[in-house]
């Protein structure tokens, strides 16, 4: 596991030492991260589940503000911190030890990005996508990226989420969500 580009590029991430934690391949995370470019710069980016901290990290290596870090497993939270660490971006990152409802309650602002890699196939997608929309965490013109397992299917359109753009990458999709004005769909 690695920083693909950035400020942090080429920098080695600690990896997961058993399987409970499933790291972004380098090649789903390349996508991702092509597909934000024009969010990045300035922005206030939200982990959740974020496992490593391989995809906020990421983030903050190309441009983003500060990334809130949220994960439930006391695994995940000891390897985010490491990884923050080692990048030397503690002055850029939140960690938020709990269960990602809770999360979303302690968002102190607004996200502009939200990276959603939860367990795949556990339906905690669409209940993401449902307290993001009830908590107000989004930003107005913020986007939401929900990989996913490939026989997950997710809603084109949910309350006033709408994908924008759907891509396969091996046995992941990843989803990329906008907020729609005007009110629930």
């Amino acid at each position: 596991m690695r920083i693909i580009a950035g400020k942090f590029k080429g920098r080695k991430l600690y990896s997961p030492k058993d399987e409970s934690i499933r790291p972004t391949a380098d090649r789903v995370k390349e996508a991702i991260f092509s597909m934000l470019d024009e969010y990045l710069n300035g922005a206030v980016v939200l982990d959740l589940f974020s496992g490593s901290g391989s995809l906020g990290l990421e983030a903050i290596s190309r441009g983003a503000k500060i990334c809130y870090f949220c994960d439930s497993s006391a695994e995940s939270i000891r390897l985010t911190k490491s990884n923050i660490d080692k990048c030397n971006a503690g002055s850029q990152s939140v960690l938020i030890a709990g269960d990602f409802i809770k999360a979303l309650l302690k968002m102190p602002e607004k996200a502009d990005i939200i990276l959603l890699d939860p367990p795949y196939e556990k339906g905690f997608l669409d209940i993401c996508l449902k307290k993001i929309y009830e908590n107000g965490v989004l930003s107005e013109d913020g986007i939401i990226v929900a990989e996913h397992g490939a026989a997950e299917v997710l809603p084109d359109s949910l309350l006033t989420f709408n994908r924008i753009k759907k891509k396969k990458y091996g046995s992941a999709l990843v989803s990329l969500y906008i907020e729609l004005s005007g009110g629930v769909c």
